[in-house]
C-alpha cells in the first residue's frame, strides 16, 4: 500500500458550471508536489436523459457539451504532471467523449493520451419492470412516457481498473458521484474492496467535493449572515487524503470563498436522506460521529468517518419522456403594477380556457409569490403588500404536444398588445420534459467494465 498523502481536486460540480474553475485547482495540485488527481462531476439525474436525446439525433453527440472548454485550460498541465483526469462527462456517449478528448489533445499539439472508458451503466436492455421502485420515488408520475434512458450508478472499481491499466483520463457515464473521487484513492493506495472505513472516508471526500464551489461557500453565503470573500472568484475544492483514510478539505490557492466548519457541515448533509446510513455504490457511510475541526483558514479536518458493507443492489434512474414544457414571460412595471400583474394572470387563465388547449398550466408572479404560492395563486391574492417596482408574469404549460404548449406560452407574448398598461420584455420558449423514477437492481445484473479507447478504435 502506498504511503503519504494523495490530493484530489474538483473541476466542475454540474453541467453548466464555470469552465475556468479547474485551472486554479490544477495549479495548486502541481504546487503541492504530491500525487494527485482531478475529477469533473457534470451529470444530474436528468442530464443523462437529455444527453440520450441528443445522441439519438446525432451519434457524434450525447456527451458533455462543454467538454472541450472544460479540459482545454488544464489538459496539457495534467498530462505533463501525471495528474489523472476522471469525469462522468461521457453522458450517453462515453466513447464519443473519449474521441473528443483525443481530438482535443491533437489540436493542442499534445502527445496522444491513454483514455479509459467505463461501460455498463446503460441498462435499457433489462426488463426494468421486474425490479422494485426506489421507495422515495414511489409517488412519482411518469405520465406513461416511453423510456428515454435507464442508467445504473456504478461503483468506483471500473474507474480504478482503467487507472491501473495506465489511463491518463477516464471517461464514465453514470456513476456514484463520490465514486469519481474514491476511484483514484483505491488505485493509488491499493485499498481493499472491503476496507469499509477507508472506502467511507474516500467517499465522504468525494461527497464533499462533488458539488464544486459549494464547499467553499457556493449556495452557502448569505450577505450579512454568512459572508464569504470574493464570491466572483470562489475557489473549487481539494481533498488531502492519507493512506489510512485521514481526510482534510481545502480549496485552490489564491481564490475566493471560504472553507469553514459551517460550509463543510452544510455540504456534508447535502442530499443525505439518513446520516446514519448514507448509501453509495461503494460503501454505506455512518456520518453520525464525524468531527469537523478548523485546523487553519480554509483547512477543515474531517475525522471519525465509519463505513459498513456496500448495498447488494445498485440504484438505476429511469428517465421517461415527459412531453413538453412551454414558458412565456412578460414584465409589468410602474405604479399599480401589482394589480395589473394580477389582472394579466387572470386574463391568461381565461385565455387557456377559451382556447381549450390540452395542457396543465401554472401562472406565477415573480417577485410576489412565485416560490411559495400554489397553482391557483391563492397566496398572492390573500397577502396584499405595497406595490413593488416591477413584476415578471410567467406562464408555464405542460403537455404531450409541442404545438399545444407553444401556443399556451405565446399567450404571454400577446399581452404586449392585449394586456394591461405598462408591459414589456416578453419571451417564450418550449423544451422537452423528462420524468425520472428509480429502481433497485442486483449488482450481478449490471456488468460494468473498463476499456481503453485504443482497443476499440
Amino acid at each position: 500500500m502506498a504511503a503519504g498523502k494523495f490530493l484530489i481536486g474538483n473541476g466542475a460540480g454540474f453541467s453548466g458550471d464555470r469552465v475556468d474553475a479547474a485551472l486554479p485547482v490544477v495549479r495548486t495540485l502541481i504546487a503541492r508536489g504530491l500525487p494527485s488527481a482531478l475529477f469533473f462531476e457534470v451529470l444530474g439525474e436528468r442530464t443523462v436523459a437529455l444527453a440520450q436525446l441528443a445522441y439519438q439525433k446525432d451519434n457524434n453527440a450525447g456527451y458533455e457539451p462543454m467538454l472541450e472548454r472544460l479540459l482545454s485550460p488544464v489538459l496539457e498541465l495534467c498530462l505533463e504532471h501525471r495528474i489523472p483526469i476522471i469525469g462522468n462527462f461521457g453522458g450517453a456517449n462515453p466513447s464519443g467523449a473519449a474521441r473528443c478528448i483525443s481530438d482535443l489533445a491533437k489540436e493542442l499539439g499534445l502527445k496522444s493520451p491513454c483514455i479509459g472508458i467505463v461501460e455498463g451503466d446503460d441498462v435499457r436492455g433489462l426488463d426494468l419492470q421486474q425490479y422494485p421502485v426506489f421507495e422515495a420515488d414511489a409517488g412519482i408520475d411518469t405520465f406513461g412516457g416511453e423510456i428515454i434512458a435507464a442508467n445504473a450508478y456504478l461503483d468506483a472499481q471500473p474507474i480504478a481498473q482503467a487507472l491501473t491499466s495506465g489511463a491518463d483520463i477516464v471517461v464514465t457515464g453514470r456513476t456514484g458521484d463520490p465514486s469519481l473521487a474514491l476511484a483514484p484513492l483505491i488505485w493509488h493506495f491499493g485499498w481493499s474492496q472491503h476496507d469499509w472505513d477507508r472506502l467511507a472516508s474516500g467517499s465522504v471526500a468525494g461527497h464533499l467535493l462533488e458539488c464544486g464551489a459549494q464547499l467553499a461557500g457556493g449556495v452557502f453565503f448569505d450577505p450579512g449572515y454568512k459572508d464569504i470573500p470574493d464570491p466572483a472568484n470562489i475557489g473549487f475544492p481539494i481533498a488531502e487524503v492519507d493512506a489510512d483514510g485521514s481526510l482534510l478539505v481545502t480549496k485552490a490557492d489564491g481564490t475566493g470563498g471560504r472553507v469553514s466548519v459551517a460550509s463543510v457541515k452544510e455540504q456534508l448533509l447535502y442530499e443525505v436522506h439518513d446520516p446514519a446510513c448514507y448509501i453509495t455504490p461503494d460503501v454505506t457511510i455512518d456520518m453520525t460521529n464525524i468531527k469537523l475541526t478548523q485546523e487553519a483558514p480554509n483547512r477543515v479536518r474531517v475525522s471519525d468517518v465509519r463505513g459498513r458493507p456496500r448495498p447488494e443492489q445498485l440504484k438505476v434512474t429511469i428517465s421517461h419522456d415527459g412531453g413538453w414544457l412551454g414558458e412565456g414571460e412578460v414584465s409589468v412595471a410602474g405604479p399599480n403594477c401589482r394589480a395589473r400583474a394580477m389582472a394579466m394572470a387572470d386574463t391568461l387563465r381565461e385565455r387557456l380556457k377559451i382556447r381549450q388547449l390540452p395542457v396543465r398550466s401554472r401562472i406565477d408572479l415573480i417577485g410576489l409569490g412565485a416560490v411559495h404560492d400554489n397553482d391557483a395563486g391563492d397566496l398572492t391574492r390573500e397577502h396584499s403588500a405595497a406595490d413593488p417596482l416591477e413584476i415578471r408574469v410567467r406562464i408555464a404549460a405542460a403537455g404531450s404536444r409541442q404545438e399545444d404548449v407553444d401556443q399556451a406560452a405565446r399567450e404571454a407574448l400577446a399581452m404586449l398588445c392585449c394586456g394591461p398598461a405598462g408591459t414589456g420584455g416578453a419571451r417564450w420558449s418550449t423544451s422537452r420534459r423528462v420524468a425520472t423514477r428509480s429502481c433497485l437492481v442486483p449488482r450481478d445484473d449490471v456488468p460494468a467494465r473498463a476499456v481503453l479507447l485504443e482497443d476499440i478504435t
